[in-house]
């Protein structure tokens, strides 16, 4: 009966998500472990990913932070000039990118430049049995191409976190002070005054927690991508995965960012 059938498909893709979700688990139970399981890593390992998570990613970092910050500057100054406030431009601006702007935007922006690179090339090393052969010689795929890649995201995006915030901060000054008239001493003593420890705190920890979210996402994607729904072999394959790693990490991402906003405000 058609009825039946449509139940069936609910239950099908229900059990499928259920099963997804604890593979997943899983496989962050595992690269956990490896990460402190000898024997150890060369640092060369960690910096090379560091370079291509982190350093590859600065110009883009720098770049959306600057306009970032530039309409923060422009927005704010307009909006506090109604009520006769604009000297707390400098406050409302580093609020809004270090609490909240700074590490959302920053995460979304490594999501698509670095983690679509990270499942692709995971994806890809599984679908041409690469994976497979490291198995096969008893090494530790999870400890061996994964570990580094998580410890490298996590020491990556709390620092440029730090450089978006600091450039988005300078583009509002720029913006509020020198093009818009608004005092120099009131933005930044506005900003001394109102910017306290546990606003650093809260990016903080947010960035920590964005730089798991990514790599772990993507990481696993591209590593199961042969036990996707959509996913397969081949080049199609990939793609499709890809996209639903970026798609899912970057929903993660503000689905998190609500979370960790609601435990620490």
């Amino acid at each position: 009966m058609p009825i039946l059938r449509i139940f069936e498909r609910i239950g099908d893709i229900t059990l499928y998500y259920i099963n997804q979700a604890g593979r997943m688990s899983i496989f962050l139970f595992h690269v956990i472990v490896s990460i402190f399981k000898p024997p150890y890593y060369k640092i060369f390992d960690i910096t090379k990913q560091i370079y291509i998570i982190g350093t590859l990613s600065i110009f883009v970092i720098i770049f959306t932070g600057a306009f970032t910050g530039m309409v923060l500057g422009l927005q704010g100054y307009n909006t506090l000039r109604k009520f006769s406030s604009e000297g707390l431009l400098g406050s409302a601006v580093a609020l809004s990118l270090i609490r909240e702007l700074g590490p959302v935007l920053t995460a979304l922006m490594v999501t698509g430049r670095a983690g679509s690179a990270i499942c692709a090339e995971i994806g890809i090393m599984r679908n041409t049995e690469q994976i497979d052969a490291l198995e096969c010689m008893a090494i530790d795929p999870h400890k061996y191409i994964l570990a580094p890649k998580f410890i490298a995201s996590i020491i990556s995006m709390p620092l440029l976190v730090a450089i978006f915030d600091v450039i988005g901060i300078m583009s509002g000054y720029l913006i509020g002070v020198k093009l818009l008239g608004v005092n120099e001493g009131s933005f930044f003593s506005s900003m001394y005054k109102n910017v306290e420890f546990i606003d650093v705190y809260m990016g903080l920890i947010k960035s920590f927690c964005f730089g798991l979210l990514v790599v772990w996402i993507c990481s696993a994607k591209g590593y199961y991508v042969h036990m996707e729904r959509k996913g397969g072999f081949g080049a199609e394959g990939v793609s499709r995965v890809t996209t639903s790693a970026v798609v899912l990490s970057s929903v993660l991402i503000l689905v998190f960012d609500y979370f960790i906003t609601s435990i620490l405000i």
